[in-house]
């Protein structure tokens, strides 16, 4: 028997219930770009909309039974065993295992030729070709088959002339959807062949009523949902993990630079000891347009927005070889200037 499912969250449903009606209008073609912010639940609802097109026993206008045989195949590939990895850590199985034969996932895989191996960060005209294959077989079930391909922005151009011509060929029963959280990155060919699928942020009184509702303390959704500029997934993801404790811990770094409480170095090589640098920087820059957007001089609120940029730029220079730490006591000495010279 398949696992129960998790309710939507009420943005996600929306989303679900007008594609669905769609869907079974037969107003919706064969290519749909799921698109908006990262964390709103983009995959959510399009998986759940694969099973409703892959199920054997739906009812007319209903969602999908959860009990056939298809239900059961396409649940499976959500049951990955979190122990289950490689010798060398990766995952034995990146989408979880093989499940419903009709329902197709493209998306980062492993490059095996890479030494050590590892996950590709493109999308490649392989995958492509292998997906267009697919499509072009006979159902094993029912008479769909669907192809979800994520982070669709991720292919590559030679990927993305082959999965062109694969939109440019439909065939009845075939349902190729792709996601993406940055749809600008999709060559306008491949945007024009498809139909949007829109998702925004929610009305800031339902994100609070769905992060009090996951079990997160009212208090700290509100300063969750503020720092995430009205965001639930992103707010969600801070209050599950530390994201929250590190913008509380970034403002307190940069009042105690300010007032000369800590030195720039100690704190940039504290802020470069593990993982969590990128955010650090991302809130660091959020605070400071926070408090540019709250001044009424305009030379304190451009100097607040200049070191908002350095801030940004400072981040974006974590993919190169620069040395993080190096880079992070020059933002930081300009804060501990800026500061000063602003007699906060």
């Amino acid at each position: 028997m398949s696992p129960p499912r998790t309710a939507l969250a009420p943005w996600q449903q929306r989303v679900y219930d007008r594609v669905a009606a769609a869907l079974d209008a037969g107003r919706l073609g064969h290519a749909l770009l799921f698109c908006g912010p990262a964390l709103l639940g983009k995959r959510v609802v399009a998986e759940r909309l694969a099973q409703r097109v892959l199920c054997q026993h739906r009812a007319p206008g209903q969602d999908a039974c959860g009990h056939c045989r298809a239900c059961e195949l396409f649940a499976q590939r959500h049951q990955l065993d979190p122990v289950e990895t490689r010798p060398d850590g990766l995952p034995a199985h990146p989408f979880g295992r093989p499940g419903h034969p009709d329902a197709v996932f493209v998306g980062h895989v492993l490059n095996e030729k890479a030494r050590p191996p590892k996950m590709r960060t493109e999308i490649v005209i392989e995958q492509i070709r292998q997906l267009s294959e697919r499509l072009s077989l006979t159902p094993q079930y029912g008479t769909a088959l669907v192809a979800l391909l994520d982070p669709a922005d991720a292919i590559n151009t030679a990927a993305g002339n082959a999965l062109l011509k694969t939109l440019e060929e439909p065939v009845s029963g075939r349902y190729l959807w792709l996601l993406s959280a940055q749809p600008g990155r999709l060559p306008a060919t491949i945007r024009s062949r498809c139909q949007r699928i829109e998702f925004h942020l929610p009305p800031r009184d339902e994100a609070e009523a769905w992060l009090v509702g996951r079990g997160h303390d009212a208090g700290d959704a509100c300063e969750a949902l503020d720092a995430a500029r009205g965001h639930p997934g992103l707010a969600d993801a801070w209050l599950t993990g530390d994201g929250l404790a590190l913008r509380r811990e970034v403002a307190g770094d940069l009042a105690a630079l300010g007032k000369g409480r800590a030195s720039p170095a100690e704190v940039a090589q504290r802020w470069s000891a593990d993982d969590g640098l990128a955010l650090r920087l991302r809130h660091a820059a959020d605070l400071a347009l926070a408090d540019a957007s709250g001044l009424t001089d305009p030379a304190a609120a451009s100097s607040l927005a200049e070191w908002f940029d350095k801030a940004n730029r400072t981040r974006d220079l974590l993919r190169t070889t620069v040395r993080a730490d190096l880079a992070v006591v020059e933002l930081l000495l300009a804060w501990r200037k800026r500061a000063r010279r602003q007699g906060v």
